[in-house]
């Protein structure tokens, strides 16, 4: 078995220890209508090229210029970040303005910005209501770390699952968000960060860690991904294209807590990276942190991780592992942990538990954490000395802890206060520092 550890330091720090934050002024590009009204012009932006030659010929594109249309806006829109058609310079000038009356590429609403000092940024995105009755509001998180930039998409407005340790359990499932919608939270997050060709960010908007790109993308926002399939599938896809946006799929993981039917269906339709939000080792424990085992128990979703399509030690499944005090951190629960994945190239994220307004759990001790990791690493390595494994785990320096402020605290996207809506894990604050322990062995 290959394993590769990684202990993620979520909050816990106080606000005097927190990096300080700061509202940013927005201006954004081109903000799409939020009303939900019927004479809205349709988006263009998460169409499949055939989708949208389909809309350019009811347009009146003559059907041979479709391909050549579809090409050159494709490239505009995810190359160059065109907001505008009028931005298409190689496009006829009657042309781009058929185009505008006919189409809109524009981004939601950003409501807010926030921007943390080691550049961790969070937007807060308004979209139209789409049934839901009023408008929608997501949040989208930027974490640049040394040698990639991650960014934290949503694929649901709220939640179906009822995990009983993460705050977004407590809010009803409003709607699925649409292939547009999940790939605008992209294309904002690189309109911000000027990580298009000849682009400059806002002057008010400069990051502290200038120069940092959206290399990698994490399906661990607000929502079950597997539960708006179709909508997520679609915008992965665009976001993987060589063409555009180009995003290698090693760069992209999808998370999920566990929908098994629809696993290796994700592998043979979308190929990206697979994350389980597993956070026990026994049904009876995960049956109460994550309902939906009590459908799908954890035999039945390791058996599916195994034959995920594509499975190797260069492509990893991660499982997710939230640390609750007294619940799942005993040793006895480490080293259960690696039986269980026993055959599976895998990454284990241990995530302490960040504590939210009426959540009923605490987050373990960090030296409780640091205990487990260790069980975990010598466990998984029988055949390396202790001390030799041990090295692999460098403990945080005081200091260190609170150089990094969560940047997903004190903001709420859905309303309701406490942990910000768009996070599927308590505690999961992405800016964080990490511990990192590589091991492997053979099983």
């Amino acid at each position: 078995m290959a394993v590769t550890l990684t202990i993620d330091h979520r909050a816990a720090e106080t606000a005097a220890d927190a990096s300080p934050e700061r509202i940013v002024p927005v201006a954004a590009p081109v903000a799409a209508p939020v009303t939900g009204g019927t004479t809205e012009k349709p988006s263009l932006i998460g169409l499949s090229r055939e989708a949208m030659g389909g809309l350019l010929r009811e347009a009146g594109i003559p059907d041979r210029q479709v391909r050549m249309r579809v090409a050159q806006i494709w490239h505009w829109m995810y190359v160059r970040g065109a907001t505008d058609f009028s931005q298409m310079t190689n496009v006829a000038k009657d042309l781009r303005a058929d185009l505008d009356r006919a189409f809109t590429l524009a981004r939601p609403e950003i409501v807010t910005e926030q921007v943390s000092t080691d550049g961790t940024r969070k937007w807060l995105m308004k979209f139209p209501p789409r049934g839901a009755g009023r408008p929608v509001e997501i949040e989208t998180v930027y974490i640049p770390e040394e040698g990639r930039g991650t960014l934290c998409v949503s694929s649901q407005v709220g939640c179906t699952l009822t995990c009983s340790f993460c705050h977004t359990g407590t809010q009803k499932l409003v709607r699925n968000l649409t292939s547009e919608e999940i790939l605008a939270q992209l294309l904002v997050a690189r309109d911000r960060l000027g990580d298009y060709p000849d682009a400059k960010p806002d002057a008010e908007a400069m990051m502290p860690s200038e120069g940092r790109l959206v290399s990698n993308l994490v399906m661990m926002g607000m929502g079950e991904p597997l539960y708006n399939f179709d909508h997520v599938r679609e915008a992965l896809l665009i976001a993987s294209d060589g063409d555009g946006l180009s995003l290698s799929k090693r760069r992209i993981t999808l998370s999920t807590s566990g929908v098994v039917p629809m696993i290796p269906k994700a592998g043979e339709e979308m190929g990206v990276m697979l994350a389980i939000s597993l956070h026990a080792v026994r049904d009876e424990l995960r049956d109460e942190l994550v309902p939906l085992n009590k459908k799908y128990p954890i035999r039945a979703l390791l058996d599916a991780c195994r034959a995920y399509p594509g499975l190797s030690n260069a492509r990893r499944i991660t499982f997710e592992y939230v640390m609750l005090k007294g619940v799942n951190d005993s040793p006895a629960d480490a080293r259960e942990l690696v039986r269980l994945l026993k055959g599976i190239p895998a990454k284990i994220n241990l995530i302490p538990f960040n504590p939210w307004p009426g959540s009923a759990y605490e987050c373990s001790d960090w030296d409780v954490i640091e205990r487990f990791a260790d069980v975990v690493n010598h466990a998984a390595t029988p055949r390396r000395s202790a001390p030799r494994a041990a090295r692999h785990l460098r403990r945080l320096r005081p200091a260190e802890v609170g150089e990094r402020a969560d940047a997903r605290q004190g903001t709420d996207g859905a309303g309701s206060g406490g942990q910000p809506a768009g996070s599927r894990h308590a505690g999961d604050g992405l800016g964080s520092r990490r511990l990192k322990a590589r091991t492997s062995s053979c099983s």
